[in-house]
């Protein structure tokens, strides 16, 4: 879920070493001449050759206001919603490394545009890589609640041993093949309601509310309370207010992922003083803790009642309470799930529908294959029914190359380092703009054609570390598994009875947490 799109096809141009800046050198642009292999030592010989870091090329900053002025509305160069725009044109203009420096408040940022650095440099972290942090959760978590969170706050913005332990402690029941599988079943019972809501919330002619963003955001909520929490929350009620539990849920996931490339690219005054849209943050934090505290202590309770013959009994919850024995621990899980699932995977659907609505033949493609997979539209799915849709699950993967719902990854350096020739110093947090390089022509064949097919067939370039929705290694998004099971679940019960259409102007996309299409989601739904 993780970490994480206008038309994008509309402004990505496949890079060429023509007409961008050279001066970079990177030594990894061609995969069998890297001169570093990916999990090889740096030596002294290598940083003596290095480039000062000083050299990198990218903006530069002014005294005083370093680069910060550049996200600054109506004086600044920078719109945030276009933030993917923008590593695109860091890209065109200063090559395949750029340093974005002179940020109040924060480290550097240094955008490496070369899938042979990132593998190499993902290879080579070890067990506890630092992840750029969101720093006002860090403070949340650490300072204003640390009488909740303590020394063990999550896996969201948290490193070193506090992550590796608490991970270590959850990572089992949530990332193994036999837990999800339990959720086939629940997820699909959501998912029907969820199309059952859609049906009657159509017009007419079919067409879906302008607002539908807002309920495939119930509908995630829907499910992720399913799991987290081992409840149904009641978010696909008909008759639900801008008041109620769930909608409060969504509006303050939604606030705290959203304005967090506010609160951290823009001037950090909320670091020194409790600014309005700090103190906003703050309270919609204590609700998720609130919330959540008070379901896990409900599932306490069922769980001393519960007759348990063997470990196949329990949901994910309950595992995790009945191993740990410690209730904090199964409520912070839940609430990082909710708090990084409910928008990462919404806007993720969002686009997945809307691109399946504009491209009717890959549409019909994935219908075909859904109705051999299920020739009885009532028979209940099953794990490996989804496990044959492998047409439909490339077509998601082609969405997250070309739209990738998740801009970047990326990693703060624990040691120096050689990137692309340069010698960059421990602290530097270096972004992974997965959202450029998956669309960039020395790692992917054509990136501008839509082809699903490049995921199932062996020709052609496509590496493998162009595009990561979910990361790699040691920090790899932990709720993977069930982000992708409520996708496929969704596209296999919706495309099985119903064909959708787009009849309006194209949707742009934009950058809010995630890059998504920006604006009415208004697809027609029709039976087929």
């Amino acid at each position: 879920m993780g970490r994480s799109l206008q038309s994008f096809t509309g402004y990505v141009r496949p890079f060429s070493i023509i007409g961008s800046r050279q001066a970079s050198g990177c030594p990894f642009s061609k995969r069998q001449r890297s001169q570093i292999a990916p999990t090889a030592a740096l030596t002294d010989e290598v940083f003596s050759n290095a480039k000062p870091y000083s050299e990198v090329p990218g903006p530069k900053p002014i005294p005083l206001l370093g680069n910060t002025w550049r996200m600054v509305p109506v004086i600044g160069q920078f719109d945030i919603s276009e933030f993917a725009k923008v590593t695109q044109q860091f890209l065109d203009k200063y090559g395949r490394i750029v340093r974005l420096g002179g940020l109040i408040g924060r480290p550097d940022l240094l955008f490496v545009y070369d899938a042979d650095e990132i593998e190499r440099m993902y290879r080579r972290e070890g067990p506890t890589p630092f992840r750029p942090a969101m720093p006002c959760l860090v403070k949340y978590k650490s300072e204003v609640r640390k009488d909740f969170f303590g020394d063990l706050p999550g896996v969201v913005g948290v490193h070193g041993e506090q992550w590796r332990t608490f991970r270590s402690k959850v990572q089992r029941p949530i990332l193994q093949p036999q837990t999800v599988k339990k959720y086939v079943a629940p997820i699909e019972m959501v998912t029907e309601d969820f199309i059952r809501y859609m049906e009657n919330a159509r017009d007419e002619i079919g067409d879906l509310p302008k607002d539908f963003d807002n309920d495939i955001h119930k509908w995630s909520l829907e499910c992720i309370g399913r799991v987290a929490l081992d409840v149904r929350l009641g978010c696909l009620s008909n008759d639900l207010t801008n008041n109620s539990e769930p909608q409060r849920i969504i509006d303050a996931a939604k606030f705290a992922l959203r304005n967090v490339a506010v609160l951290e690219l823009k001037a950090p005054y909320w670091r020194y003083i409790p600014t309005p849209l700090w103190t906003k943050y703050v309270n919609n934090m204590n609700f998720f803790v609130e919330l959540c505290t008070r379901y896990i202590n409900e599932a306490l309770e069922r769980l001393k009642t519960k007759k348990v013959t063997s470990e196949n009994d329990l949901s994910l919850l309950e595992r995790v309470l009945k191993s740990e024995g410690d209730p904090k621990i199964a409520t912070i899980m839940a609430l990082d799930l909710i708090l990084v699932g409910i928008d990462t995977i919404s806007m993720a659907v969002c686009s997945i529908l809307y691109q399946a609505a504009t491209r009717v033949k890959q549409q019909e493609k994935m219908a075909e294959e859904i109705r051999k997979v299920l020739p009885d539209p009532s028979k209940p799915l099953t794990y490996a029914d989804l496990d044959k849709l492998h047409y439909t699950k490339a077509f998601v993967r082609e969405v997250f190359r070309m739209y990738s719902t998740v801009i970047g990854n990326g990693r703060t350096l624990q040691e120096d380092d050689v990137i692309c020739g340069y010698h960059i110093p421990k602290g530097v947090q270096v972004v992974f703009p997965t959202i450029v390089t998956g669309n960039m022509e020395q790692f992917v064949s054509n990136p501008k054609e839509f082809k699903p097919e490049r995921w199932l067939e062996g020709n052609g370039r496509l590496h493998s570390f162009a595009s990561l929705p979910y990361g790699f290694g040691a920090r790899i998004c932990l709720g993977r598994r069930f982000a992708d099971l409520e996708i496929q679940v969704l596209l296999a019960k919706l495309l099985r009875r119903y064909r959708l259409e787009y009849h309006h102007d194209p949707l742009e996309y934009a950058v809010t947490f995630m890059y998504a299409p920006d604006g009415p989601l208004r697809l027609r739904m029709i039976e087929r």
